[in-house]
C-alpha cells in the first residue's frame, strides 16, 4: 500500500468514527441530579441511650468522610451534647449540617396526650436551635400481634394533627414516618392515617426499607402519596439476618431509581437521608456499608461534597 493509500484509508476511517460519534454528540443529555442526600446517625448505634449519644461523633466523621450532605439523629442526642457545649465544635469540626430531627410520640393514649406535645416541642426547638428544618415524626411501638388498629384510629389521627399543628407553628416543616412494630406499619394503615390527617400541617416521611419489610410496594407507596412526600428515609430491604434485614442501598428489593427519579422530579432536594440500622455481627463496619450506598448513588448519577 502507497503512503498516498495509507492517507486515504485513515482519512475515511476518521471520517466513519465521526459520524458514528455524532448520534451521542447531539444526543439530549440527561438533566443533572439535584438532590443532596443526606444520612442518619443510627448506623453507629447512635440513639438516645446512656452512653449511645457518645457515637454521634463517629457517625459524623464517616458521614463527612464520604461526603453526604447532611445528617439526621435525634433531638435527645443533640440536647446531650449541647449541655456539654460541645455540639456546636462538633457540627464545625466535620462540617456537616443537620437536616431533621427524630420524635416519636404515643399516638394511642389520649391521657399522654397533654405532655407528649409539651415534650415534642421542646424537643422540636432543639432541632431548631441547630438549624434543622424537618422534625420527624415517628408512631410509639405496640405489640402488633395484639394490637387493633381500628380501635386506636381517630386517637392516632387527632394526636398526629394535634403534634404536627405544634410543631409548623414553630416554623418547622413535619410528616408521619411510618415503622414496623409500631401503631403505623401496614400499607392499610398508612393509607387510612394518611388520607385522614390534615395535611396542611403533616406531610409524609416515609421510610422506604420499612414499607417494603411490611409488605408494601414501597415504589407504589411513594407514588400514591407522592405530593405529600417531603422528608424520606432511603433505605433497601433485603430480608436477610443482618441490620434488622436491612442492607447497603442496591443490595435489596426496594425499587430505589424508581423511587429516586419521583422525589427527584417532585422537587424534594435535601431532604432525602439514607438510613440503615445497626449490626455490631455486620459484615461490614457502617463506614463500609456507606461506601457501598455512595458507590450505588454515584452509580445513578447522584454527586457528594468534596
Amino acid at each position: 500500500m502507497t503512503k498516498l493509500e495509507r492517507r486515504s484509508l485513515l482519512k475515511t476511517m476518521a471520517l466513519g468514527l465521526g459520524s458514528m460519534a455524532l448520534p451521542s454528540a447531539f444526543a439530549k443529555k440527561k438533566p443533572a441530579k439535584k438532590l443532596k442526600i443526606g444520612h442518619t446517625c443510627i448506623t453507629w448505634g447512635t440513639f438516645p441511650r446512656p452512653g449511645d449519644d457518645a457515637t454521634l461523633e463517629p457517625a459524623l466523621k464517616d458521614i463527612s468522610a464520604e461526603g453526604f450532605w447532611t445528617f439526621e439523629t435525634f433531638p435527645e442526642v443533640l440536647d446531650n451534647w449541647d449541655k456539654r457545649g460541645l455540639l456546636t465544635p462538633l457540627i464545625a469540626k466535620y462540617g456537616v449540617p443537620l437536616r431533621s430531627g427524630y420524635i416519636t410520640g404515643n399516638l394511642i393514649d389520649p391521657s399522654k396526650r397533654k405532655d407528649e406535645i409539651a415534650r415534642i416541642v421542646a424537643l422540636s426547638k432543639v432541632v431548631q436551635k441547630f438549624n434543622g428544618t424537618f422534625v420527624v415524626l415517628a408512631p410509639n411501638s405496640v405489640k402488633r400481634d395484639a394490637y387493633n388498629f381500628q380501635e386506636h384510629k381517630a386517637d392516632i389521627i387527632s394526636a398526629l394533627n394535634d403534634y404536627a399543628a405544634a410543631v409548623t407553628d414553630l416554623g418547622l416543616a413535619t410528616g408521619l414516618h411510618q415503622h414496623t412494630g409500631t401503631c403505623i406499619e401496614s400499607r392499610d394503615e398508612v393509607y387510612t392515617v394518611m388520607e385522614a390527617v390534615n395535611t396542611k400541617n403533616l406531610k409524609f416521611a416515609p421510610d422506604v426499607g420499612q414499607l417494603q419489610k411490611g409488605g408494601a410496594d414501597a415504589a407504589k407507596v411513594v407514588k400514591d402519596f407522592l405530593p405529600l412526600v417531603k422528608h424520606m428515609h432511603l433505605k433497601d430491604y433485603k430480608g436477610w439476618q443482618y441490620y434488622s434485614g436491612y442492607c447497603p442501598l442496591g443490595m435489596g428489593t426496594v425499587d430505589l431509581p424508581a423511587i429516586l427519579d419521583m422525589v427527584e422530579s417532585a422537587g424534594l432536594i435535601g431532604d432525602v437521608m439514607v438510613e440503615l440500622d445497626p449490626s455490631p455481627d455486620g459484615p461490614m463496619t457502617p463506614l463500609q456499608t456507606v461506601q457501598t450506598t455512595k458507590a450505588y448513588l454515584q452509580k445513578l448519577g447522584y454527586t457528594f461534597r468534596t
